[in-house]
């Protein structure tokens, strides 16, 4: 399946659903069921500095940090009803973002060696050249500056059924690998009426690829909520997964 295939595929599911995730899955949350910004305290004081967001969605994570004082706020996202609403979002609580309509893929009119943060919440894993997305991020960091980036964990598509019935496998309480965890290749999940395209890498993907593109990982995050592993009365079927395995994972890299 080549790249514009799939990108356009994915742009079409976010300007046809963008408002059904308005301000879903947006800072301090890196991810569902998985601990925030408030117990990671990863992007420090932002006072005056110059933030980057990959995958920016509806800007809810761009005014997080403009709450913070940051100084300048960028995004990028494929799709242009995304941008629209965030536009708006930021507007209303009286905050400007330099918003572009742009695969994160292509070469995009950003400054380099600019930015004190590059970040996507739950964005990085649309890529479809996850080296040439690290590298172009790379690219726009300052020395020593800081890339934060979440997404699903590897094991959590190694243990649903096909994508058609998209439900974790659960056989006498315990979750069943139905999916190699070494199969990269690319699939069709249905999301309410469209479908989505992606693939499911590797840790050692992820990690192999920060450091090609010069970065160092100064910590890697697989840790579900305080709430959901401790709560006995949280019977949920979620809650039962996260018990037994990692739903999202986190990294905090630095430019050399």
């Amino acid at each position: 399946m080549q790249n514009e295939s799939i990108m356009d595929k994915n742009r079409q599911y976010w300007n046809e659903h963008a408002d059904l995730w308005f301000g879903t899955t947006a800072l301090p949350e890196y991810g569902v069921r998985f601990v925030t910004e408030d117990d990671l305290h990863f992007f420090k004081d932002v006072a005056g500095k110059k933030v980057l967001e990959i995958c920016c969605g509806s800007g809810h994570s761009l005014k997080y940090l403009a709450d913070r004082n940051a100084g300048e706020l960028w995004g990028v996202d494929i799709s242009q009803k995304q941008l629209d609403n965030a536009q708006a979002y930021l507007a209303e609580n009286g905050y400007h973002a330099k918003l572009t309509c742009s695969p994160m893929e292509a070469d995009i009119d950003i400054p380099t060696d600019y930015f004190d943060y590059v970040y996507s919440i739950y964005g990085i894993g649309w890529t479809t050249d996850l080296q040439g997305t690290f590298q172009k991020i790379a690219s726009y960091l300052k020395k020593d500056g800081v890339f934060i980036f979440s997404w699903h964990h590897t094991l959590h598509y190694c243990v649903t059924l096909p994508c058609e019935e998209h439900r974790d496998l659960i056989e006498d309480g315990q979750l069943v690998m139905t999916k190699s965890y070494f199969d990269e290749s690319y699939f069709k999940m249905p999301v309410h009426d469209s479908e989505i395209i992606l693939c499911n890498r590797k840790i050692s993907t992820y990690v192999n690829a920060l450091a090609r593109a010069g970065f160092v990982i100064e910590q890697m995050v697989e840790k579900n909520d305080r709430k959901t592993m401790t709560d006995p009365e949280d019977t949920s079927d979620m809650a039962r997964k996260a018990k037994m395995r990692p739903i999202s994972v986190c990294f905090k890299a630095r430019k050399l």
